[in-house]
């Protein structure tokens, strides 16, 4: 405050009060809400399944005993022909015929060829009726096991077509003929056994192919045939093929297994190879 003087006397004034300027205020920004979007989740797609897929078996069949017709890539009651080179890993034999109907030659095969006589390929040929007439009787014996076998996994798969199939361990049984157009897989371990009850011939397409998985062994696989089997040229074909008639390999074609027919067995340019 200034004192001042008027008429003599000492007046107080106050100061000028100089009003202060409001202070600015920023004008309120509304409140905006962020959203953070959702990560978007693509479902993952569902596996193919085979709509039909046969039922697992609850536990493999007991494997079907060959006794000394295991030891043969090719026995056969009525004779060989051949159409050269195949390739015979293990031991061929034919019996009650005479040896002069194996028309294999000893290049041809790495193992023994028994004969009932002293005919037959030179100079490899082994003759011993006794061995051949207990291996045929075995064979015999190993084709009644197989058919014999009940209470089958399945029955009649596929009304005889099971090409693209992916077939579990097990007893499978079909009143007629089995087809295989295209690529069959038998899936299982070491010790699972697959017995194939065919109540007709056995067909298998040219350049198709049974494949095993998951370490099963075609010692393992057995088919049981009362027709005719015939395996296409350069198809590949898995397991011991027990025929109450004959087997025809096309050109080209090859088998791990056996092939132990109870007449002929065809051979063109073929690859057979025992498995133990």
């Amino acid at each position: 405050m200034l004192w001042e003087l008027r008429g003599g006397i000492l007046h107080l004034r106050p100061h000028s009060v100089v009003p202060k300027a409001p202070l600015a205020v920023a004008p309120k920004t509304p409140a905006v809400a962020v959203l953070t979007p959702r990560p978007v989740v693509v479902p993952k797609a569902s596996p193919v399944v085979d709509p039909t897929p046969p039922p697992a078996s609850s536990s493999s069949p007991a494997p079907v005993k060959l006794g000394t017709a295991g030891t043969f890539a090719v026995l056969t009651k009525t004779g060989i022909t051949d159409v050269f080179a195949s390739t015979i890993r293990g031991d061929v034999g034919a019996s009650p015929i005479t040896g002069a109907a194996i028309g294999l030659t000893c290049p041809e095969v790495t193992g023994t060829i028994y004969t009932v006589n002293a005919a037959g390929p030179l100079p490899c040929r082994l003759t011993d009726a006794p061995r051949l007439t207990t291996a045929v009787r075995d064979e015999e014996a190993a084709y009644t096991d197989a058919a014999g076998r009940t209470n089958p996994s399945v029955v009649d798969l596929g009304a005889g077509q099971i090409g693209g199939r992916t077939l579990a361990p097990g007893l499978y049984k079909w009143t007629t003929g089995v087809s295989i157009s295209n690529n069959v897989t038998l899936t299982g371990g070491p010790n699972d056994v697959w017995i194939f009850q065919v109540g007709g011939p056995l067909t298998q397409a040219a350049a198709s192919r049974v494949t095993l998985t998951g370490g099963a062994l075609a010692k393992n696989v057995f088919w049981q045939t009362a027709g005719a089997v015939d395996i296409g040229a350069t198809a590949h074909f898995e397991g011991t093929i027990l025929s109450q008639t004959m087997i025809a390999m096309k050109t080209g074609a090859s088998v791990n297994g056996r092939l132990l027919a109870q007449t002929a067995v065809t051979l063109q340019k073929n690859v057979v190879t025992n498995v133990r």
